[in-house]
């Protein structure tokens, strides 16, 4: 059975900080009776859709990136789009296209999948360069130009893709452009045995999925992203980003550091990871937990090194960054 909805009154401009943070936790709670023994992860998840960013899960094949999505697309209402990248797919297939009515002597858009408040793409890096391109517009400006013609998205607007490693024979890895626009990367992980025990004999998975609900009216969560903004982020922590941000770019194993753009998903990530935790101001630990899944995936590298030595180095200039401790 779903969560009861957050009671949402239509057209309300003034949701609250704690009723962020309520929303955040019924999320979190019901997308965990789906994957289990993934709390941390789905924390993160949960954080990223209530501040607005747009997510990427990266793990090997058969360990839930895909339900995950699911379940987070089911717990926000709304419509939902489903895009499988393949080779063959073409940006019209994910945008939409016009066809001509010879009746009418006109020509008559359908719109794409693209056109949905959530976007699930599965094995992202499975389609070409070109199709990954038609979600560039999409995911940074909230709408798509077809023929011609800018088309406003719905709102809110959510892209959460799935990828495969890219070692995976038949991927095409992200561009720095598309890997920037996803507010945060993730990875689930094997289960332990205990949890994998539990999916074997059926809990969790697609039985749970079927049971589940929105547990708040899609205004609220396109409001949400604003009302974080009433989360105090003390001066001395906002130059805490700063330093952690700065030195990404001067790693000597990184060619190119983050962008101004993860500075700002990195403060919004912590604000959602405190209201989450019933708090309208940040401490360094949001900071801290919110930054690898923020950064890493953002890192280019020298000599094309894996993800993981790209979280490696976001969790050393954790390490080496003295936390402030002069907050007023």
């Amino acid at each position: 059975m779903s969560a009861a909805p957050v009671p949402v009154v239509a057209g309300r401009s003034d949701v609250s900080v704690a009723e962020v943070g309520e929303l955040g936790r019924r999320l979190c709670a019901q997308v965990g009776s789906v994957v289990l023994g993934k709390e941390p992860v789905i924390g993160l998840a949960v954080a990223a859709l209530v501040s607005g960013g747009h997510l990427l899960f990266e793990d090997h094949p058969g360990v839930g990136k895909t339900m995950l999505a699911k379940a987070l697309a089911a717990s926000v209402g709304g419509s939902v789009g489903r895009i499988q990248g393949n080779a063959d797919l073409l940006p019209s297939d994910i945008t939409g296209f016009s066809v001509y009515h010879p009746s009418t002597d006109e020509w008559v858009f359908r719109a794409g999948p693209v056109f949905n408040n959530i976007v699930l793409f599965d094995e992202l890096n499975r389609a070409t360069p070109r199709a990954q391109a038609a979600l560039l517009e999409a995911m940074a400006e909230r709408q798509a130009s077809v023929d011609g013609v800018v088309r406003p998205l719905p709102q809110p607007f959510v892209v959460i893709a799935t990828q495969n490693p890219v070692t995976d024979i038949g991927t095409f890895p992200l561009v720095p452009g598309q890997r920037d626009r996803f507010a945060v990367q993730l990875s689930l992980g094997l289960p332990g045995p205990e949890v994998e025990r539990a999916v074997m004999f059926g809990q969790g998975g697609e039985g749970a999925l079927a049971a589940i609900g929105p547990v708040a009216g899609l205004g609220y969560l396109a409001q949400a992203p604003a009302a974080l903004d009433a989360v105090h982020v003390d001066g001395a922590l906002a130059d805490y980003i700063l330093e952690l941000v700065a030195a990404t770019r001067a790693h000597p194993m990184v060619a190119v550091g983050v962008s101004p753009r993860a500075s700002k998903v990195l403060v919004q990530m912590s604000r959602a990871l405190a209201a989450m935790g019933n708090r309208t101001y940040v401490v360094p630990d949001d900071i801290q937990l919110a930054a690898g899944p923020a950064l890493a995936h953002r890192l280019e590298l020298h000599g094309g090194a894996a993800s993981a030595t790209a979280w490696a180095i976001v969790q050393e200039i954790i390490a080496r960054t003295p936390v402030p401790t002069n907050m007023g």
